[in-house]
């Protein structure tokens, strides 16, 4: 599989939709959903999904902030567990984890599925731009085995596999 193909089939998909908001003076509120690719899970490891603001708090504005949930859910697309909601003020981190023991699954390997609902309104009334990754661990350890995230500078995906 050539390099091309291989950070394509591990790009995150993202889609978003606007609805329409009711009174006060925001327009719209933009509902954006980022899912990660589907992950094997093994019974020693924890999935964990990281959220991090980068947006700056504007001096004497509105101070930054992004707001929304993270889900996982198992492969044939059913929530393990209840969303877990967050809000990050600027250069702030949020996790939520999922250990193996909490999948649902006790056949040795789970297939598990992250996601993170991000809400933004129109016009914004504060700033956010979110940078997140997904992880897979060994749960006593701490020993990284999978990294997937879109990359601050670029916004490209981050691979990275195997990490002792």
């Amino acid at each position: 599989m050539s390099s091309s193909a291989l950070v394509s089939a591990f790009l995150l998909v993202s889609s978003a939709s606007l609805v329409a908001a009711q009174g006060g003076s925001t327009i719209a509120t933009l509902m954006r959903d980022s899912v990660f690719p589907p992950v094997g899970l093994a019974s020693t490891e924890t999935v964990q999904i990281n959220v991090l603001n980068t947006a700056a708090s504007p001096a004497g504005g509105t101070a930054a902030s992004c707001t929304g949930t993270i889900t996982f859910s198992n492969a044939k697309g059913a929530t393990i567990g209840t969303a877990t909601p967050f809000a990050v003020a600027s250069g702030q981190v949020f996790s939520a984890s999922l250990p193996y023991n909490s999948s649902g699954t006790t056949t040795g390997r789970a297939e598990i599925v992250g996601s993170i609902q991000s809400t933004t309104t129109f016009p914004p009334k504060a700033p956010c731009s979110l940078v997140f990754s997904l992880e897979t661990f060994d749960t006593s350890s701490g020993v990284t085995h999978i990294y997937l995230g879109n990359g601050a500078a670029s916004g490209a995906p981050q691979i990275s596999l195997g990490h002792n």
